[in-house]
């Protein structure tokens, strides 16, 4: 059985956004691409360690949500590729395995990873012999990520025994995974305090998935955010807070995303079709909308849009 993911007046998004509640038997007669989901929450996952506020002592249900991960899939060629590489790199890679099971033990054919907050690399660590052992896994990664885990350990020890091998990319250049899929790195502003920070457009033979996880504010971006919404099928964008009031005590000057209630603003102006397209993700353990039935999550979907969840397919 398959259950369609719908917002009140996105009848559109059922040719191209599916939440499959199948069993890994059902992934494996299907021949399209797709991007799924393994995570939903900021850096930290969700609940955060060391929280004893009510978000992470009541977590609606006893909720658990991981960092922000894709994985793309292509069933015809049983090749898999990992956009980010999370604290949480063990269950979402075990998640992965039970959606589309390979017969390697590791299953991943290359990373793609946005920037050096912990919760976008950290899981690189369980590559090392003293875990997985892998043998050259391509990483790639912008110049100054490049260089970040090149010199500096326990990421250089990686790169020395092997582990993994490092593949330079620049923004607006396509690398092609395959014949049907191709990934396009996208620089975006954010706080670059050891690398660059990339968006991804990742292409494929029938439909675009843009993942951008992390970036300051739209306003601050060179590139419209709206014209890359209108280019894609699906977004899956940055919503770490929702709202400014969510940290009390902290600057959040200091730590900028775009709120979700300015981008609930921001986008109004789109046409419907558009703003169906949108999937909030990146959500801080005091996000509100985590919780599916709290207000912040309804008022998502009475804009039109929503909010991403682990497991969710999009067809390439």
């Amino acid at each position: 059985m398959n259950l369609c993911v719908l917002s009140p007046i996105a009848a559109r998004v059922t040719a191209v956004l599916c939440l499959y509640l199948a069993s890994p038997a059902a992934f494996a007669q299907e021949k399209s691409p797709y991007v799924v989901v393994l995570g939903v929450a900021q850096d930290g996952g969700f609940p955060q360690a060391g929280c004893q506020k009510l978000c992470c002592r009541d977590r609606h249900g006893g909720a658990v949500e991981g960092p922000s991960c894709l994985a793309v899939v292509d069933p015809q060629t049983s090749q898999r590729w990992l956009f980010e590489c999370t604290p949480e790199f063990p269950r979402q890679l075990a998640r992965l395995n039970e959606i589309c099971p390979v017969e390697d033990r590791l299953g991943i054919d290359g990373i793609f990873l946005t920037h050096a907050h912990i919760g976008h690399y950290a899981g690189l660590v369980h590559l090392g012999r003293e875990v997985m052992g892998a043998d050259n896994l391509p990483v790639h990664v912008m110049p100054r990520m490049k260089s970040y885990l090149q010199d500096n350990g326990p990421w250089s020890q990686l790169v020395k025994l092997k582990n993994i091998h490092l593949q330079e990319l620049q923004s607006g250049q396509t690398v092609r995974l395959n014949e049907r899929l191709s990934v396009t790195p996208i620089l975006v502003p954010h706080r670059d305090e050891f690398s660059e920070t990339v968006a991804y457009l990742i292409a494929g033979p029938e439909r675009n998935v843009l993942f951008l996880p992390d970036i300051d504010k739209w306003e601050r971006w060179e590139t419209r955010i709206e014209d890359l919404i209108a280019d894609v099928d699906v977004a899956y964008l940055d919503a770490t807070f929702f709202d400014g009031a969510e940290l009390p005590g902290r600057d959040m000057a200091q730590i900028p995303h775009p709120f979700v209630v300015e981008s609930i603003k921001r986008f109004g102006a789109l046409k419907v079709g558009d703003r169906n397209k949108i999937r909030f993700i990146h959500l801080n353990h005091t996000n509100p909308a985590l919780n599916p039935s709290s207000k912040a999550s309804g008022r998502v979907r009475a804009a039109g849009m929503a909010i991403a969840a682990t497991s969710e397919r999009v067809e390439l």
